[in-house]
């Protein structure tokens, strides 16, 4: 919907607010109010989920102990944001290695406006040091890839027929593969049409695993559809690997030789990278709807 349309609809919904018998019908009352606010919030720039929690999955890329050691990193980072914001996290399932590196990490940030804060974080982040993990001090390139997505609990939004899915139930584990719970509680549900998949081990019973495994593929799904249909306006292909695609590099962290973050869809840059991983990102978190 265009500006116009938009501050049109909220004038009409304005004015019937202002009407007498605007409240006999109470649930429709509530509803308008509800859309008020939304046309509201995407007239200010707000998206539809902006205001919930974020889901955020980091994937490590080629590179061993280092790009794993950096996913790590991303997420120290990331939690660090989290709680200067007054935010929670909660981890959904990891995949940790020997050195306390993630192969992948899936956490929400809970808390309002999680996701607006953080939906731009989408992207391959790059990471260029002296590596801990090699006895001759070379250099070392690493790659990992963000994905955030919205809360998605609106199950009438994206209807998953139970033919379209693929579920599996395997055994909750800790770091270095430690069972920590010998039922078979993590649940791992792929949508076979498009791919895509989400993997939940970390909460209490199997049902509660199935149910975030499910709100996460729906927000997968969603992501992905909105990402066809916008590529498909502007006759590109979409790939079904992720929503964060590999190529897509938004981020490169410099270590060594010198210090630096810039970010290269906005150009902003900094020398203050330790303070940076310490969790002080606001001035990445822009608009990048680049």
């Amino acid at each position: 919907m265009d500006k116009e349309k938009i501050q049109n609809r909220i004038t009409e919904i304005e004015a019937k607010m202002l009407l007498p018998d605007f409240w006999q019908d109470k649930n429709l009352a509530q509803k308008m109010i509800q859309e008020l606010q939304d046309l509201k919030d995407e007239l200010a720039g707000f998206g539809k989920y902006d205001r919930g929690n974020a889901v955020i999955t980091i994937y490590s890329g080629a590179g061993g102990d280092d790009a794993e050691d950096w996913s790590r990193m991303i997420f120290e980072m990331y939690s660090a944001f989290a709680v200067k914001k007054n935010l929670g996290v909660n981890i959904l399932y990891m995949n940790q290695n020997d050195h306390n590196g993630f192969r992948t990490i899936t956490f929400e940030i809970v808390g309002k406006g999680a996701y607006g804060l953080l939906k731009n974080e989408s992207g391959t982040h790059r990471l260029v040091r002296i590596s801990p993990f090699n006895a001759n001090d070379k250099r070392q390139t690493s790659f990992s890839l963000v994905e955030v997505l919205p809360e998605f609990t609106d199950q009438k939004a994206v209807v998953l027929p139970d033919d379209e899915l693929e579920i599996e139930n395997t055994k909750s584990s800790g770091p270095g593969g430690q069972n920590v719970n010998k039922r078979e509680t993590a649940v791992r549900i792929k949508h076979k049409p498009t791919g895509l998949s989400a993997f939940v081990s970390t909460e209490r019973s199997q049902a509660q695993n199935r149910e975030k495994a499910m709100e996460i593929l729906r927000a997968k799904i969603f992501t992905f559809r909105e990402a066809e249909k916008k590529a498909h306006e502007s006759g590109m292909a979409v790939s079904k690997n992720s929503t964060a695609e590999w190529g897509s590099q938004i981020r490169s962290y410099v270590l060594h030789p010198y210090k630096m973050v810039k970010d290269h869809r906005t150009g902003v840059e900094t020398s203050n990278i330790d303070d940076i991983l310490k969790g002080e990102i606001e001035v990445f978190l822009k608009p990048a709807d680049l």
